[in-house]
């Protein structure tokens, strides 16, 4: 098994990530995936969608066994929740 070590800092991670989100993956995945998980490769914008976080990074590997993954929960700011909102405004 290959040991996979990060090529950016964590701060370009996060910008790299974030920019690839709201521009490319966004508007693909949000309508009917909200709460799900996407595991996105900073640097071919290649990504995938689970429900389960390791799941969805795993797939991406098999895809692109080089990828620098960066994961977010789709409609919310963080992964995981610990008291968190969802961005999705009330309705």
């Amino acid at each position: 098994m290959a040991i996979r070590q990060p090529r950016y800092p964590k701060e370009e991670y996060a910008r790299r990530g974030n920019e690839i989100y709201e521009s490319q993956v966004r508007p693909q995945v949000e309508e009917g995936n909200h709460g799900r998980i996407v595991a996105i490769d900073i640097e071919t914008g290649a990504f995938e969608v689970d429900d389960i976080p390791m799941v969805a990074v795993d797939r991406l590997y098999e895809r692109y066994p080089d990828a620098q993954p960066w994961v977010i929960r789709i409609g919310h700011r963080a992964v995981f929740r610990m008291g968190s909102r969802s961005l999705r405004k009330p309705i």
